[in-house]
């Protein structure tokens, strides 16, 4: 069906432009239609990339093919980038409806969900999502961060945990070849940690972490792995996960070969694996954290578990739980408390009565919750873009659909805003300082991240720094 809208593109606005968003923004331009679209993609961040570039790991394995790929989506000059503008303060939705046929929320899941036991707001309690933001340089969180702890636990058995322990756990000169700013590589050169222990609830046959996360484990240098061998205990449904699963096979076998080949080299540091135990409650003195009590889980038969009763107290002065992110709440739309989501049909924003609100739709964690891989988001974006299609003939027309109207709003408002080209300046000035960084001293850099706000504004808007 021919679009009703006439003699102009389908205006639609993404709010959020980390991998979701991104992904949306490209199935929507590339899907077969009979009409024109008109996309702006929303950050509240000078920069773009969202999770990529503030909820992974400066080192994990993945991120730069990542990046390329958002890169490519986004160069192609057909995506409109617009960023250091936040929704619910900037933008309203009233506003959006003004100047938009549709809109698309893909602002993620930035919370960490809690574990609810005793002890969880000492001194030395952390969430995972909180020292992430740190290592990469988020704007928005304290350049410092509390490392004084020799001991640590990280709680939880998925890539997030995986990578809070790898990072906390390497020597710090190991990350000068990442994009760490200096604030983070001076943390991190300070930290006294000499052990890092990561717990999980269930066996080794159903851990979530993925076998290229697993084995990057093994390439951090004077760093030990340890495991127990009374933790490796499987039921009739990890055999069957083992047989039937190559992936599951993959990570127990390189689990177990650890084992056989006794990972103790007398290393400075030592990262511990434990399986089969769940958090009970995190012990405290004078306001800090001084331990976590465990208590020892057994296997059911299904891969479920239960707690044997054995209690077991490991001495840690710090604890982060890393047990999955939890949405944060959208301004102007329902919230659903207990899943951290959207409410949503396929992607159809619904509203306090369960009905679907015309023209609202959203995708990516904020979707369906904080579960699977980054590429799952091209999923959710392929359902909710196929009901934004189907709509489109019904969709309330904007008012104000010029692309320079936005400008025009935001120019109003005295609101400065980043675009992909001020990105591309700020991204060639990173990767100047990592040349820099690398004639200064022994390891090559890539680029060097910027971390304050409004040097990443200042940069992107190519205004010089104030001399004296």
């Amino acid at each position: 069906m021919p679009s009703p809208l006439e003699n102009r593109p389908l205006r639609v606005a993404i709010i959020g432009a980390g991998p979701a968003g991104v992904y949306a923004a490209d199935i929507l331009t590339k899907a077969e239609r009979e009409f024109e679209v008109s996309i702006d993609l929303f950050d509240q961040h000078p920069a773009p990339y969202g999770l990529i570039r503030y909820g992974v790991a400066p080192d994990h394995p993945r991120i730069k093919g990542i990046v390329k790929a958002l890169h490519k989506v986004l160069d192609r000059g057909d995506i409109r980038f617009i960023g250091d503008v936040t929704y619910g303060r900037d933008l309203l939705l009233s506003d959006i409806r003004d100047l938009y046929d549709a809109v698309i929320f893909a602002t993620g899941a930035n919370d960490d969900a809690a574990l609810n036991i005793p002890g969880e707001e000492l001194e030395g309690s952390f969430g995972a999502s909180d020292v992430v933001s740190w290592y990469d340089g988020h704007p928005d969180v304290p350049r410092t961060w509390p490392l004084n702890a020799k001991e640590i636990a990280v709680i939880g058995n998925g890539n997030v945990a995986l990578d809070v322990a790898r990072v906390l756990s390497k020597h710090a000169d190991d990350l000068l070849v990442t994009e760490i700013p200096d604030n983070v590589y001076q943390g991190l050169k300070s930290s006294p940690v000499t052990d890092v222990h990561v717990f999980g609830r269930r066996g080794p046959a159903q851990i979530k972490f993925t076998p290229l996360e697993l084995r990057e484990l093994s390439h951090s240098k004077d760093v030990d792995i340890v495991l127990y061998p009374e933790d490796f205990e499987f039921d009739a449904a990890s055999d069957e996960a083992i047989k039937s699963n190559n992936q599951v096979k993959t990570m127990v076998n390189t689990l177990t070969n650890w084992i056989v080949e006794e990972q103790d080299t007398g290393a400075s540091r030592r990262l511990h694996l434990h399986f089969l135990q769940s958090p009970v409650e995190i012990l405290g003195e004078d306001g800090k954290v001084v331990g976590l009590r465990m208590e020892r889980q057994e296997l059911q038969g299904d891969a479920s578990v239960k707690g044997t009763g054995e209690m077991v107290d490991y001495p840690v002065q710090a604890v982060y739980r890393a047990i999955g992110y939890f949405g944060t709440e959208v301004p102007e739309l329902g919230f659903d408390a207990k899943r951290g989501v959207i409410p949503n049909q396929g992607g159809r924003v619904l509203d306090a009565d369960g009905a679907v609100v015309p023209g609202v739709y959203t995708t990516g964690w904020i979707k369906r919750g904080p579960v699977g891989l980054i590429g799952h988001t091209k999923g959710d974006a392929l359902e909710t873009i196929g009901h934004l299609l189907d709509d489109h003939a019904s969709l309330k027309p904007a008012t104000q659909p010029s692309e320079d109207a936005l400008i025009q709003l935001l120019n109003e408002r005295g609101i400065e805003f980043t675009t992909w080209e001020g990105w591309q300046a700020l991204d060639a000035h990173e990767r100047e300082l990592g040349a820099a960084a690398t004639e200064a001293g022994p390891v090559a850099r890539e680029r060097v991240k910027v971390v304050p706000r409004e040097d990443m504004v200042r940069i992107a808007l190519g205004v010089q720094a104030p001399v004296g």
